[in-house]
């Protein structure tokens, strides 16, 4: 994401890096980030028919989600299509699969890491045992990516207590592929409860959490039921 985020915040430039990423959701519409216009149906609808994301470039929420279309092109396009998918059969009740997918569009995290005792420890809330005795072990092996637009233009402003949901992916995988593929590994039964609370300061040297009672407000690191 980091070449985007030093190049100029205009629809041009994010409608030039979409172009050389060859973007397109998945109904095969070249994806291009065109400005508000009162367009008539629903957002997630309208982008799947026609790849015309609305995106005013001087508001963060709106910028972050068109970075994370350029960092995460798979993944995006999977929820898109996804939601597609599921409105035209939720009888005008939203179903907890598309809940699950906004989660994960506004505040995901993939967690990359072939380490599963760090994994478990991770899905077991045990943060201080996590990310305090296994410090240099967290370190080397385990690498969190953001996705989460929302989540995104929070870290502007840090604070201990921001939390994504995470999935998992090993360090051999491309991580917007393994993350596309779990999303449509999810029909019916889905849930945000699928996905792991992760709260993300808590990594070795993200925020100023050199000291081990950090990890002891549980307003940020909250316990859990193991599993």
């Amino acid at each position: 994401m980091r070449p985007w985020l030093e190049g100029e915040r205009t629809l041009a430039a994010l409608n030039r890096a979409a172009t050389a990423r060859e973007l397109r959701t998945e109904s095969g519409k070249a994806v291009r980030f065109v400005p508000p216009g009162g367009r008539r149906g629903a957002y997630e609808l309208r982008v799947h028919q026609t790849g015309e994301i609305e995106s005013r470039p001087d508001n963060l929420h709106d910028w972050f989600n068109a970075l994370c279309w350029l960092a995460f092109p798979r993944t995006k396009a999977r929820i898109n299509a996804m939601h597609a998918a599921e409105m035209p059969r939720e009888g005008g009740r939203r179903s907890r699969l598309r809940d699950l997918l906004t989660i994960f569009d506004e505040g995901g995290a993939i967690v990359v890491c072939a380490d599963e005792e760090l994994n478990r420890l991770l899905r077991e809330f045990r943060w201080k045992e996590l990310f305090w005795a296994q410090r240099e072990r967290v370190r080397r092996s385990m690498r969190f990516m953001v996705l989460g637009h929302a989540v995104l233009e929070q870290a502007l402003k840090p604070w201990p207590g921001i939390t994504c949901k995470a999935l998992f992916a090993r360090p051999d995988e491309d991580a917007d592929h393994a993350a596309a593929a779990w999303l449509a590994s999810r029909g019916e039964g889905a849930s945000p409860r699928d996905l792991a609370p992760l709260p993300v300061f808590g990594y070795p040297g993200w925020a100023q959490n050199e000291r081990p009672d950090f990890y002891d407000d549980e307003r940020c690191f909250r316990q859990g039921n193991a599993g």
